[in-house]
């Protein structure tokens, strides 16, 4: 017990009593440790903040989502585009609903641009014309009012839920349920105001936007011969399900279209989450890469350490053969100097947490997100600080362990 004492005397207050009487060496010694730990934990807060944004964004895009367009692709995957492709009938929504139990949810859709204006304002925004199930499809929320019914498609009424950007735009701070706005040259009534969503991974504004029954989009704004559908969008069972319903997805439509084997789809059957899905992994990816570049810094703090105890050992030779010459053993003069490193790195990894947590609101300034400071990230890292320092220490605590002491006392 008496021994275990010793040693960690030598290995703390000792270490601590030399460190101290050289503070300036010491403070610019652990700044490589400190930079380099502040580097990796905020490496590691933005590439946590990028992978929640992108789930966010898969979040947002839909309960597992099957997404079917009209329009084929051509050989260099560029769409033909929907608009003015009469290739999905809302007879293909409803063969869908019928016939392939692996989709719980089906919602026509056609789209486009619209004016809209109210008594004093006029805004240009985009529609749609959806089913009552595309806010479930889409998982959209109502902040006020409410969402049109089958009663609404079923009788072509008129009636409007707006964006959030739109109510902003036409009614500012007043109560936009139960006015009327003017759609094109058409009256309808907004009955319900969506629940903001914000920009999307594109860039663009999803809350500038209005809907209204899918029928009423049809024969009132886009006019009565237009009977097809732009897009009908699909929510599977479950996200394990999406794969093989797209599939009976295809052969239902090819079936239903008389496509011949080895001819090309009139349609084309979108996975969006596959693209964030993508991007997630792409920044897991890159981060890790960052990870490792950042951790260079470490090595590199590990190696002034080294060098920084190497020249104390040449400085402090006759101490080191005044300690053996009075009785200490190698191990204790090893353990002095490893003890040097440990506190010299372990001080450098504290200081670049506490620089990590006064550099992260700079940062956040900088890429526009929210930053989490990982507790867990910073731990590791001051572990590791004190491993580097173990690690690079151990080489020059070793060589002073190894000094004759009669050599070491003739340096003086």
């Amino acid at each position: 017990m008496a021994k275990l004492r010793l040693w960690a005397r030598l290995f703390g207050a000792e270490a601590l009593r030399a460190l101290a009487r050289h503070k300036g060496r010491s403070a610019l010694t652990a700044l490589g440790i400190m930079i380099g730990v502040a580097a990796v934990i905020w490496v590691v807060a933005i590439g946590e903040a990028g992978s929640m944004r992108a789930k966010d964004e898969l979040r947002k895009l839909g309960d597992a989502l099957v997404w079917i367009e009209a329009g084929s692709r051509n050989v260099n995957g560029a769409r033909n585009g929907s608009h003015g492709t009469n290739s999905l009938l809302p007879e293909d929504a409803e063969a869908i609903r019928r016939e392939i139990p692996l989709i719980k949810a089906v919602a026509e859709n056609v789209d486009g641009n619209v004016q809209v204006i109210n008594a004093t304002r006029n805004w240009a925004t985009k529609f749609r014309g959806v089913s009552p199930e595309y806010i479930d499809v889409k998982r959209w929320q109502v902040a006020d009012g409410a969402f049109f019914t089958a009663e609404h498609v079923r009788h072509l009424e008129s009636v409007v839920v707006i964006g959030d950007t739109v109510r902003k735009e036409l009614f500012g701070s007043d109560p936009p349920v139960g006015q009327v706005i003017r759609v094109n040259n058409l009256l309808f009534q907004v009955i319900g105001v969506l629940a903001a969503k914000g920009q999307s991974a594109s860039g663009q504004d999803q809350d500038d936007l209005i809907m209204l029954p899918w029928t009423t989009a049809q024969r009132k704004v886009l006019g009565r011969n237009y009977t097809y559908l732009d897009d009908i969008l699909c929510s599977a069972v479950s996200n394990d399900a999406v794969n093989p319903a797209i599939d009976a997805v295809q052969a239902l439509m090819r079936e239903r279209h008389h496509i011949r084997p080895g001819a090309d789809d009139d349609f084309n059957i979108r996975r969006p989450d596959e693209v964030i899905k993508a991007q997630i992994d792409a920044s897991r990816t890159l981060e890790i890469l960052l990870i490792a570049l950042a951790s260079i810094s470490l090595i590199v703090g590990g190696i002034g350490i080294m060098n920084v105890m190497l020249a104390s050992v040449s400085q402090r030779t006759a101490e080191i053969g005044l300690r053996v010459a009075v009785g200490a053993t190698a191990l204790a003069v090893q353990l002095q100097f490893l003890g040097e490193a440990f506190m010299l790195s372990l001080f450098g990894g504290v200081a670049g947490v506490l620089l990590s947590i006064a550099g992260a609101s700079l940062i956040e300034g900088l890429i526009g997100w929210t930053l989490t400071l990982p507790v867990d990230a910073a731990l590791l890292a001051i572990v590791c600080s004190g491993g580097v320092g173990v690690f690079f220490g151990f080489y020059p605590a070793w060589r002073a362990s190894r000094l004759d002491p009669i050599t070491a006392l003739r340096s003086e």
